[in-house]
């Protein structure tokens, strides 16, 4: 794509970056057919082609964004399904990344959606307000036809039947492994997964330590700054990323950590790519060093080679969701279904496995519309191979797929754990 920036406007490292995402694409369209909006919508503007050809428009002209960029921008999930199929290797998430932050600098939007935004940004990456949002949720849920807003009945759809309990596993604190030290690890527990569901962190734990890991919760480590970064709030998701490194450098520096494990893809993709989003701050090379060491629990479980004495308890047929952050973020594909099936399990892939569920961080509250859609699109295929449960490696998909059918939905890390000795999921008790 031929771009026309001024030298001056190159000088500007975040320009010249997006001049070289925008200059890499040849107008192919082959990111039209894998694109989830696009196939929900019908309109080349909700592709990735289209808005990239809008964020060239308004970058390269050096205006404010307007309404109608910000609509289809504001509508794509970020799911980047478009980065695997690209022939020529364009790198859409940091131009969209990009491109929000650009909004949220110039753009003045709708009281009401700075207001929601505003809400969202201070609850969600904050796991006791979040758990007391949760519990007002819970309490509202039964008025949520008189709210006028979609994105408000939406937020009280969202809140969990019951809310678990807080479990202390999630206070910094070292777990010694069980027999001789294989490796030593930082687990990540994230912040919305600490108050959605806390089986996910404490079968981590429990099947790490199994395997000979020591486990570090880190002094100061919490949110990734994923959700505050997909809004173009730079400021905040710094400030979270930053607390992060300095945790983790803390842990690298005194007794060494051969990998930071991460059991929600979502905020894995985010802190792998922590080198760019800090390459600008006195943080980049802490940075970099902790995105080299940051690993997914699957990709990390088989770094450590079979797990010793798998078999699963019972014979189910589980269906396994491949989170858009898993296998377009990070392009983690097959290690999640071969951990499950050295484990004893029978896996089934979905149809148009490649399709977001429409879960996307704060997307199902944000463009709940497209996100039913899309939870309806992918339950219907999840629900067609007829399996026992379904199996995913991102709490935003399970929350998002779990409303939408009677099939119980685990974490991966969950069934692994099952099968080398640990409890039942609790979510199959139903």
């Amino acid at each position: 794509m031929q771009t026309n920036f001024t030298p001056e406007q190159l000088s500007d490292p975040r320009l010249a970056r997006s001049n070289e995402i925008l200059r890499s694409c040849v107008h192919c369209g082959f990111c039209t057919a894998t694109c989830p909006t696009y196939q929900v919508l019908g309109d080349e503007l909700d592709s990735p082609r289209g808005r990239i050809y809008l964020i060239k428009d308004m970058l390269e002209n050096g205006r404010p964004a307007d309404e109608k960029t910000v609509k289809h921008i504001d509508r794509c999930l970020s799911c980047l399904a478009c980065m695997t199929t690209c022939p020529s290797g364009v790198h859409y998430m940091h131009l969209v990344d990009e491109a929000r932050a650009y909004i949220e600098k110039t753009y003045d939007r709708p009281w009401s959606d700075r207001a929601l935004r505003w809400i969202l940004a201070q609850v969600l990456p904050y796991p006791m307000r979040f758990r007391f949002a949760l519990l007002g949720a819970k309490i509202a849920r039964p008025f949520k036809r008189l709210m006028p807003d979609a994105r408000l009945r939406a937020m009280l759809e969202m809140a969990p039947k019951t809310i678990p309990p807080v479990s202390r596993n999630d206070d910094p604190q070292s777990f010694p492994p069980a027999g001789t030290r294989r490796k030593r690890v930082a687990l990540m527990t994230g912040c919305a997964q600490k108050a959605l569901n806390t089986d996910i962190n404490d079968a981590t734990i429990r099947l790490l330590t199994r395997l000979g890991v020591e486990v570090v919760v880190a002094e100061g480590a919490g949110c990734c700054g994923a959700l505050t970064h997909h809004m173009g709030k730079e400021a905040q998701s710094h400030g979270a990323a930053g607390a992060n490194i300095r945790a983790w450098c803390a842990e690298i520096d005194g007794d060494g950590l051969d990998a930071i494990v991460i059991n929600t893809s979502g905020c894995g993709t985010t802190v792998k790519d922590y080198g760019h989003m800090m390459r600008l701050t006195g943080q980049a090379a802490d940075a970099a060093r902790v995105a080299e060491r940051a690993m997914d629990i699957s990709e990390f479980l088989e770094t450590l080679g079979p797990l010793p004495n798998a078999a699963a308890p019972e014979q189910l047929k589980v269906a396994y969701h491949s989170a858009c952050s898993l296998q377009h973020g990070q392009q983690i594909k097959t290690a999640p279904k071969t951990l499950l099936k050295e484990a004893g399990f029978r896996v089934v892939e979905p149809r148009d496995s490649h399709l977001c569920c429409g879960s996307a961080g704060t997307y199902n509250l944000m463009q709940p519309a497209i996100s039913k859609e899309l939870k309806t699109r992918k339950v219907d295929t999840l629900e067609a191979t007829a399996p026992d449960l379904i199996a995913a490696g991102n709490i935003g998909c399970m929350m998002q797929i779990g409303g939408g059918t009677d099939i119980p939905v685990v974490h991966t890390v969950e069934l692994l754990d099952w099968a080398t000795g640990g409890p039942r999921p609790p979510a199959l008790a139903a």
